[in-house]
């Protein structure tokens, strides 16, 4: 990049990028802080039933663990369904046996999927027809629950007067590519959305769950419409949140990561397909919104990394100043990694992190608008 274009750049650039990543830095300690508060310890074991639900497909090598973990819970009226998502491996086997010693235990068969829903929210339509709680769990058949995981929701959404509560889980990562991509799940509610504006404001774009733990009302869930609401949504987790917001309910984003744990993706390629898929469907799937955030990522997430090298190589005098928002950046990371109780040089990783999310945004858009959409779990989502 010539010298001249990189001091006509900085004139302006500088400040924009100054002004973001002390935002960023100083909401990283704001979020924590307010999950750290908000977040109660689980006190209640005794009271309304509760339902865990969990949609299965292919899980062989995960149900068993999560449903062991689940049946050792200090909570004790609770039931757990499963259902065994039309599976072509030996989920339904497991799922029997467990339920034969076991009468918390209830599995179900899934029927086929109709062509007006996606399979996820499908599955979790159907488990809400046969659960019997008047507490929902909606949780992934590869997580693994700490016997105080229903006690914890039970605990928050009684004190805290929510209706949903989700958040944080624990994060498991055994391999590089995992740590370079899974914690963008992550960043939105990380640094970038002020959280504790949740408990005041009704805008959907405050509101945050992820779909590895999410506790609703019953009375809630079916108040929305239910399943069918994001009956044709990959990010049906989002959008749940949004709806219940757009209806005036209270959601709670907190911090589960000692009640829950999970090694979402296993491997770098799978990473990128889980998370890629999601992108441009929590924007709308409009491509105007598209191109405009892809661009703002890509000058104020991304860049301001390979933007320092141009000004150490060109011998640029806003090389200090360049300097000092990438250690920003770096220390919004790192706090936000500690936060997890995830290794803090972790933080350091962020221009890679950036990247993939630009690489994955524009595959999401690309298999989107080309009709091509996305493999996952054996079926082809468009």
């Amino acid at each position: 990049m010539p010298v001249s274009l990189i001091q006509f750049l900085s004139s302006f650039y500088y400040p924009i990028l100054m002004i973001a990543a002390v935002y960023f830095l100083i909401f990283s300690f704001v979020n924590r802080y307010e999950m750290r508060r908000s977040t109660m310890a689980p006190a209640v074991f005794d009271g309304k039933i509760v339902s865990v639900l969990i949609p299965a497909r292919n899980e062989e090598k995960n149900i068993e663990r999560c449903l062991d973990s689940l049946r050792n819970q200090l909570y004790k009226n609770y039931e757990i369904l499963v259902l065994n998502d039309n599976s072509t491996d030996k989920t339904l086997e497991i799922l029997n046996r467990i339920a034969a010693t076991d009468s918390r235990v209830r599995v179900f068969d899934g029927k086929p999927l109709p062509d007006d829903w996606y399979g996820k929210p499908y599955a979790m339509h159907q488990l809400a027809q046969e659960a019997k709680g008047e507490i929902f769990i909606f949780t992934d058949a590869d997580t693994i629950h700490l016997p105080t995981s229903i006690a914890w929701a039970v605990t928050n959404m009684q004190e805290l007067k929510a209706d949903l509560v989700s958040g944080y889980i624990g994060q498991i990562f055994k391999s590089f590519g995992e740590v370079i991509t899974v914690p963008l799940v992550f960043f939105l509610t990380g640094f970038i959305i002020p959280l504790f504006l949740n408990r005041y404001v009704k805008v959907p774009w405050f509101s945050a769950a992820i779909g590895q733990y999410i506790a609703i009302k019953r009375e809630v869930f079916e108040a929305i419409g239910g399943c069918d609401t994001f009956r044709k949504k990959t990010s049906e987790d989002i959008y749940m949140c949004r709806y219940m917001k757009n209806e005036g309910y209270s959601t709670r984003f907190l911090n589960i990561t000692e009640h829950v744990k999970c090694r979402m993706y296993i491997g770098y390629q799978a990473a990128i397909e889980g998370i890629g898929k999601n992108i441009f469907d929590f924007l709308g799937k409009r491509t105007l919104l598209f191109v405009f955030i892809f661009i703002l990522e890509f000058l104020f997430l991304f860049f301001p990394f390979p933007f320092f090298i141009c000004c150490i190589v060109s011998g640029s005098p806003w090389t200090l100043h360049m300097l000092f928002i990438v250690i920003l950046y770096t220390l919004t990371w790192m706090f936000m990694f500690l936060g997890q109780r995830l290794n803090w040089w972790y933080g350091f990783l962020w221009p890679l992190l950036y990247f993939n999310l630009l690489y994955m945004a524009a595959w999401s858009w690309f298999r989107t608008v080309s009709g091509r959409g996305f493999l996952w779990k054996d079926r082809v989502i468009r």
